[in-house]
């Protein structure tokens, strides 16, 4: 017999709707980096047309889908959604739904701008409200410490800095620079806290070690973000492509520690970040006209569908297999 609030199939002692984690909206910001990315490619390096927009409908639907899930969640089971909130590690997720809101907008501007502004107009506000939320949550509870710390921590300071590259299409250079002061200079405060706990601190779990890939990620949207609000490319937004490349190199020098790993939801932390620094590396490309970069980009593109397509696959197959939305 099924509980009333139970999944279609589910019994009472696995109530997977209350299990239905924040960061499943990590994979909209996948699927939505995977559409920019591929819309960019189709125009600068020739991509058949079509993978974009397919890859759009995707992320749409993943987003219409797992907000009416996670809205459930909310009304049926808001007990496990303070017990998110409280958690030192998953309350770091809730600004997803803003970024992917601003992923959006920043997907569909080329073809339906009016809808990129309200998209816009929805998830830049609400991004600011969960970073400051997130950020006195951290400042004013005493259950957090070191070990807590990890990459995901970077999610609201990522949502910041990509805030400018939605607003400079729309005109909105004030709102621009704010969002940007407020990724750049927080972005630098975590790097240090993160890189204190996980060089003098116990390893990361198996299911946080996908997170690493995150630390691609502020480096990469920040130098994209510059080059908008800057007019061009110049020696600050080098030295953010640059440190985002040297990111994605000592990340794959640690591929050893991703090898083996059992499947979990946080595999999607691979995805963004690849999206992000084949976007950046697709704009240097542009900007300096160098063969180098020109390559360099379609080898991230190709690693990003590659990836894409697996955590496709895996995630499918875990739901199917019920080892999604299981209790911690």
């Amino acid at each position: 017999m099924s509980t009333p609030h139970a999944l279609p199939g589910e019994g009472a002692a696995a109530p997977r709707l209350a299990n239905f984690p924040i960061s499943f909206f990590s994979v909209v910001m996948g699927l939505a980096g995977l559409s920019i990315a591929l819309q960019r490619a189709e125009a600068q390096l020739g991509l058949p047309a079509g993978g974009g927009a397919a890859a759009l409908g995707a992320a749409a639907l993943a987003f219409a889908v797992i907000s009416a899930t996670y809205l459930a969640k909310m009304l049926l089971h808001g007990a496990e959604v303070r017990r998110e909130v409280d958690h030192p590690v998953k309350l770091s997720f809730f600004p997803t739904y803003a970024i992917s809101l601003v992923l959006l907008s920043i997907a569909v501007h080329g073809t339906a701008p009016g809808a990129s502004r309200a998209l816009l107009a929805l998830g830049a506000p609400m991004q600011l409200a969960l970073t400051l939320f997130v950020l006195t949550r951290w400042i004013g509870r005493t259950h957090f410490e070191i070990h807590h710390s990890n990459p995901s921590w970077f999610i609201p300071v990522v949502g910041n800095v990509l805030v400018p590259v939605a607003a400079m299409e729309h005109g909105l250079v004030e709102v621009s620079w704010f969002f940007f002061a407020v990724g750049a200079v927080f972005w630098l405060v975590l790097l240090t806290i993160v890189l204190n706990r996980v060089i003098f601190h116990a390893p990361l779990p198996d299911k946080l070690a996908p997170t690493f890939f995150i630390l691609m990620a502020p480096p990469a949207v920040a130098f994209i973000a510059w080059t908008k609000l800057s007019g061009g490319l110049d020696g600050f937004g080098r030295v953010l492509y640059h440190t985002g490349l040297f990111t994605a190199m000592l990340v794959a020098a640690m591929a050893a520690r991703f090898a083996g790993l059992r499947f979990f939801l946080s595999w999607w932390a691979y995805s963004f970040p690849l999206a992000a620094m084949t976007l950046a590396t697709l704009l240097m490309a542009r900007l300096t006209g160098l063969a180098g970069y020109r390559a360099l980009a379609w080898v991230f593109l190709a690693l990003l569908v590659a990836v894409i397509a697996v955590l496709a696959v895996a995630t499918v197959r875990a739901i199917a297999a019920r080892r999604i939305c299981e209790p911690d």
